[in-house]
């Protein structure tokens, strides 16, 4: 009895502090809860950075480079196209180097809208999410990485996030400008974007094609998503 009753003192002591604390910050009458308010506001607002590397603190052409040369050490390809005007030429070529039907499906993306797709008219757009059944998908990443060769993509009505794993073959359409070194500078761009309060339902970090070793210790592509990226680069 004696232990049940130390137990129940223990337990009143430790709820009796927790309505305490919470007593004194909804009547804002601990300095020192107030000042702790203060520095996490600060801190917010200072967006402090930790450790980057190095190895990608570098300038923009040879931030590109290595994000091409990282993307390609995970077995996705990559091409290098000089405007969105020739983003079509670029696709259906790919299309075609693979035995592909010239069909894509892609969200509204602003920038992949913009584009004049009837200089292919051969190539068939579908407009929306990929209902599982479209072989070739096309979204637009929000920024890159180089150090890893990563591609970054926000979900949205204009970007659908089942274009990212659903097609067996996934085209990922990047702008140079919009390549960073590190992760902590892609953070900074989708804070930018979105702002501090507000951030897309679905931040997906692409790293080449979909891979598992769990079948014999191989690596099969292709085992949770697309069998393969190709990541076209404008700019």
């Amino acid at each position: 009895m004696s232990e049940r009753h130390d137990n129940s003192a223990a337990k009143s002591a430790i709820l009796g502090k927790i309505r305490r604390s919470l007593a004194s910050v909804s009547e804002g009458a601990d300095p020192n809860r107030n000042k702790a308010r203060q520095e996490v506001q600060e801190r917010l607002a200072s967006r402090p950075k930790g450790i980057v590397p190095k190895r990608a603190q570098v300038g923009h052409y040879e931030k590109v480079a290595m994000f091409m040369d990282y993307a390609e050490r995970v077995s996705s390809t990559t091409a290098r196209i000089g405007s969105y005007d020739d983003l079509p030429g670029a696709i259906t070529q790919y299309l075609r180097d693979h035995n592909l039907p010239q069909a894509i499906v892609m969200g509204e993306e602003p920038r992949l809208k913009a584009v004049n797709w009837r200089t292919e008219p051969q190539l068939v757009r579908t407009i929306g999410p990929s209902d599982g059944t479209d072989l070739v998908g096309v979204n637009h990443a929000m920024g890159g990485v180089a150090e890893t060769g990563t591609a970054v993509l926000a979900s949205g009505p204009d970007n659908p996030t089942t274009i990212n794993f659903l097609p067996e073959n996934h085209i990922i359409v990047l702008d140079a400008n919009d390549i960073a070194g590190d992760y902590e500078s892609i953070h900074d761009q989708l804070r930018d974007m979105s702002g501090t309060a507000h951030m897309p339902r679905a931040l997906n970090m692409i790293t080449g094609p979909s891979r598992s070793g769990d079948i014999e210790q191989k690596i099969m592509l292709g085992a949770h998503g697309p069998r393969a990226v190709h990541v076209i680069v404008i700019g």
